[in-house]
């Protein structure tokens, strides 16, 4: 289940990666003058701030409930997670396609290529180590899922988009170290110019797969289908319980409200209170994710 996988550990190691290869890859762009390395510059530190905002999500999600947020808040990490995904659509994205498409107006010749394919064979081994981190913690949740399964069923929402980012990252890369290397062969600008628009194009897809599956979250979404699974099959086997009608769970941030509608074999007031509280203690004792419990004993549905 998701809740195995550390999502800070993952963004620092995305956080740290990033700020090397941001450096390294601004002065090769500047000495180069290479567009891709140019735009990878620029994802690079577009990343950096994503994972700042994120850890500025996770933290604003553990502030206790209050009255104006009963059920506490811990949905802000999926509004901040939403915003990382419509700044690599913008900033990463839409940035490198301007700059693909000027680059195909403007040619210009690489300055010092082989500075380009040192920096950018750096960038694809600290990438790889992030991905490594990342897929690392990735692999607790998602047990013998694929990944494609993982990514539409996962309710970490930070985690998703530090494994889009790292994917798009290392892609990114890659394309830019064949767009200079040919452009450095063949001695044709255009090379690193297409480049550049790949990259682009590639952020771009990459955002709206990750604001696809945040926004779903944003927008209330259940907990994981093994957690209901599992929490189905607890309350079946509860000997207060009769017969259960409803069971909603809501996915909150890191924490799950479960609504549950049943019918109790207990017939008087005080003995159905104490059943109540019994299967409510040990469900939350079993499922530690379920902050909130609403329970509603009826005789039909």
């Amino acid at each position: 289940m998701s809740s195995g996988a550390d999502s800070l550990k993952t963004i620092f190691y995305a956080l740290g990666a990033n700020l090397a290869i941001f450096s390294a890859k601004a002065v090769a762009a500047v000495m180069t003058g290479s567009g891709a390395m140019f735009a990878e510059a620029v994802h690079s530190l577009a990343d950096c701030a994503n994972q700042v905002l994120l850890l500025f999500g996770l933290k604003s999600a553990r502030r206790e409930a209050s009255d104006d947020h009963p059920l506490g808040q811990g949905k802000a990490v999926y509004f901040w997670s939403f915003l990382v995904a419509l700044l690599l659509f913008s900033v990463g994205g839409a940035f490198s396609i301007y700059e693909g498409v000027h680059k195909l107006s403007h040619p210009e010749p690489l300055r010092w290529p082989w500075i380009a394919l040192g920096v950018l064979a750096f960038g694809v081994a600290a990438e790889s180590f992030s991905m490594w981190g990342c897929l690392r913690e990735v692999n607790k949740a998602r047990e013998d899922k694929s990944l494609w399964r993982w990514f539409r069923d996962s309710r970490q929402s930070e985690l998703i988009v530090v494994f889009g980012e790292d994917f798009a990252a290392l892609c990114g890369l890659v394309i830019a170290l064949a767009a200079v290397a040919l452009t450095m062969t063949t001695g044709n600008p255009l090379f690193d110019a297409i480049g550049t628009l790949a990259i682009g194009v590639l952020l771009v897809l990459v955002a709206i797969f990750v604001a696809i599956e945040v926004k779903a979250l944003l927008i209330g979404q259940s907990a994981d289908e093994e957690l209901r699974r599992d929490l189905s099959a607890f309350l079946r086997s509860r000997g207060e319980i009769e017969r259960v009608f409803n069971l909603i769970t809501l996915q909150l941030g890191p924490d799950v409200m479960v609504a549950i509608k049943a019918q109790m074999r207990e017939s008087s007031a005080g003995g159905i209170v104490d059943a109540i509280n019994a299967v409510e203690r040990d469900m939350k004792a079993r499922f530690p994710q379920i902050r909130w419990s609403f329970f509603e004993p009826d005789v039909a549905d």
